[in-house]
C-alpha cells in the first residue's frame, strides 16, 4: 500500500507502518507524529532514538521493556504518546508494531 506524506510516496502496510525503513526521515517522522496528533519535542525524539536503538538490535519492544529502560517513565511515556503508546512511537519511529501490540 502507498502513502504520500509530505509529497514523498512511501510503503505502508494495511495498518499504515512503513514497510520499509530505508524510507524514514525526521520529515517523515514529523508528518507522521502530526497524523497521529502528536507534536514531536526533544523528549519525544529521545524516546523515538531509543525506540529504533532497541528495533535495530533485535531486542523486543513492550510497555514492561520501556518501564525497566530508565529513558522513560510509564506515566510520561503515555502522556507523550496518549491513546497506545507503544503502537503510536514505534508507527511515529519507522519500526513494525511489536508483537506484543494487539
Amino acid at each position: 500500500m502507498r502513502k504520500i506524506i509530505s509529497q514523498t510516496e512511501i510503503e505502508v502496510n494495511e495498518e499504515g507502518y512503513l514497510t520499509n525503513f530505508s524510507q524514514w526521515t525526521e520529515e517523515i517522522c514529523e508528518c507522521i507524529a502530526d497524523e497521529q496528533g502528536i507534536c514531536m519535542t526533544e523528549r519525544h525524539w529521545e524516546v523515538i532514538k531509543y525506540i529504533q536503538e532497541k528495533h535495530n538490535n533485535d531486542e523486543p519492544l513492550s510497555i514492561r521493556g520501556i518501564k525497566k529502560s530508565g529513558v522513560i517513565d510509564i506515566k510520561e511515556f503515555y502522556s507523550l504518546f496518549p491513546g497506545g503508546p507503544l503502537k503510536k512511537a514505534t508507527m511515529i519511529a519507522g519500526i513494525p508494531k511489536p508483537k506484543s501490540c494487539i
